[in-house]
């Protein structure tokens, strides 16, 4: 166990991963705030769930449940930088679904609710659990 923990938690990531794990973080974990507890103008786990389920995410309250719990609890280990490859996969399968079920038709811009944003989310995901946490992280701590 002890092995895959350092596996997980190693990075040879420099600052600048920081960076930008910490600003995705709290991108993430806003908008999962407003999935799961209607904050910052959010709709919360009911209306979230009633709009899944009108796109076809069914069960929509559920689905709700799992998208904004990966969002909200996945962008709070992308900023403390806590098992943050994990966390990142979580992430980069949440924003491909969120591409494919709902962005994708409506072409590359965001101004017409794109998958550009989303896409982006999604690089930053494959790229933090390709390198991992970065010099200031929990991870970095952990991994010795």
């Amino acid at each position: 166990m002890n092995s895959l923990l350092k596996r997980v938690t190693h990075t040879q990531a420099g600052f600048g991963l920081t960076v930008l794990r910490i600003v995705a973080g709290l991108t993430f974990a806003a908008h999962g705030a407003q999935k799961l507890f209607g904050w910052f103008g959010g709709y919360g786990l009911e209306g979230v769930g009633q709009w899944m389920e009108s796109i076809g995410l069914a069960p929509g309250y559920l689905m709700a449940l799992m998208a904004g719990s990966a969002e909200f609890f996945g962008g709070l280990a992308l900023i403390l930088g806590l098992l943050v490859r994990p966390a990142a996969a979580m992430l980069a399968v949440t924003m491909l679904v969120a591409i494919v079920t709902v962005h994708l038709a409506n072409g590359f811009f965001m101004s017409n609710n794109g998958y550009e944003f989303a896409l982006a989310l999604l690089a930053i995901s494959i790229a933090l659990v390709i390198e991992g946490a970065g010099k200031l992280s929990l991870d970095k701590r952990i991994a010795g």
